[in-house]
This record gives structure tokens, sequence and C-alpha cells, in this order.
């Protein structure tokens, strides 16, 4: 029983939606400088342009960063196709080389071998291959396994002679460890234009919330308690393997 006259210590699982601009650092120091400095950490990054769900753990809740951080993912994309970037998205250096990959494209699922981009978080001897590449250094990435559940195309706009290259929308679900930028440059001539993560196992990002404003305090936050939370996520995943 907690003693009359001590608070509590705020922990807890926070679903959040992140918008595109920031890093999911970012995020999480904005909900860390909210709860008045609590510890914080979350269950898996997304790239600055991307959106969507981000799982931000308080308190004792980054002790199960590895269990969550293991949950499959969701995620839209929306590829351009007939141009290629040097960082997969639109960060990065866009050539536009007109070859407009087939429709219907070959969609990949089950286990892959993929090699991450070199624009990522992925550590090469020790450092963050992204600083490495930004210094201009050329190395290779290393291939790792990763396993696509579903890779659907959700529309396309048709090829013409105009100037706009054609866009297409894509559905991934897939497990931990997988780019989706990279699933999208594999395609041929594409890139990942929009990327939204819209499920991180039983979580879904309509129940997230918008990052608290800069300067703001969160008096009472929306946490799901850390064993509900887990509870979630066990049962969802004994679910997926009764499948």
């Amino acid at each position: 029983m907690q003693a009359a006259g001590v608070i509590a210590p705020m922990e807890g699982v926070l679903l959040l939606d992140k918008p595109a601009g920031i890093t999911s650092h970012d995020a999480v120091a904005a909900v860390r400088s909210a709860l008045g400095g609590a510890r914080t950490g979350h269950a898996g990054t997304l790239d600055p342009f991307a959106t969507g769900l981000l799982i931000v753990l308080v308190g004792r809740a980054t002790k199960a960063q590895r269990e969550l951080m293991a949950l499959p993912k969701r995620y839209q994309a929306v590829a351009l196709l007939g141009a290629v970037s040097s960082t997969g998205d639109p960060e990065g250096e866009i050539t536009r080389t007109g070859r407009i990959p087939p429709d219907p494209l070959a969609l990949p699922t089950g286990e892959l071998r993929q090699r991450p981009p070199m624009h990522s978080a992925v550590k090469i001897g020790g450092e963050r291959a992204y600083r490495r590449a930004r210094r201009g250094e050329r190395f290779e990435m290393p291939e790792r396994l990763v396993t696509v559940h579903g890779f659907d195309q959700l529309w396309r706009e048709p090829s013409g002679e105009a100037a706009d290259l054609p866009r297409a929308g894509f559905q991934i679900e897939c497990g931990s460890g997988t780019y989706v930028r990279s699933l999208i440059a594999d395609l041929g001539d594409a890139y990942c234009l929009e990327l939204r993560r819209t499920a991180i196992g039983p979580f879904d990002v309509t129940d997230a919330v918008p990052p608290p404003a800069r300067g703001a305090r969160w008096a009472d936050p929306p946490l799901i308690a850390l064993e509900l939370a887990l509870a979630r996520a066990r049962e969802a995943t004994a679910a997926a393997h009764r499948q």
C-alpha cells in the first residue's frame, strides 16, 4: 500500500501518434518533459518522415522494451514510382528515372533476406550507419532475415505521359526489424514517399494521442498499466502462434 503523502511514481505504456518532421527521440523527450522528468523509452523507432504509432515506455515499463519491440508491426506506405532516393525516403537525393515498375507487382512475403538502408540506425562497427553515410563513407550493410506476413497493393495511379510520376499505396504487416523503405526500394525504381505505422501487435494508432505541446505538463496522461499492456501483447502473440 502507498504510504500517505507519498506520490506514486509515474509508470505505464503510452500510445503516441508521432507526426512527421520529428524524431522518435524528440517525441519521447517531449513526453519526459511533460511528465516532469520521468524515466522514458520507446519500443521501436520511426523515421523522422514517418508518422503513426510510437509506443512510449514510462518508469518501470522501460524494462519491458525488448518484449514489446518484438511485436509485429503494420504499416501503410505510399511509394513514388519511376524514381529512386539515396535514403529510400523523401529526405534523400532524388533521381527521376522514368522507369515504372510493372503492374501487377511481385510483392514478396515470408522470410526474406533484406539489407537495411545505409541511412538507418543500425550499428556498423559500433556506430550508427546513418552517421557514417552522412560523412560520405562507403560501406555495405549486412543482410538480415526478416519476416513479411502480408504485403498488399491498396491502389495505384495509372502511368501516363504527364510530368507527375505515378504513386501506389501499400499495406505491410511484418516482423520486428523489417525496413519498409527497403521493401519499397526492392520493387524497382521506387521509393517510400509516405509511411505510417498503424499498429504494433494488439495496439492500434486509433487509440494513440499526439505528443504533448512544448512546455506542457501532463498531470493525468493516458497510460496503460504495464501488466495490462503485457497481458494484451502476450495474448496477441499466443493467438498468432495458434493460427
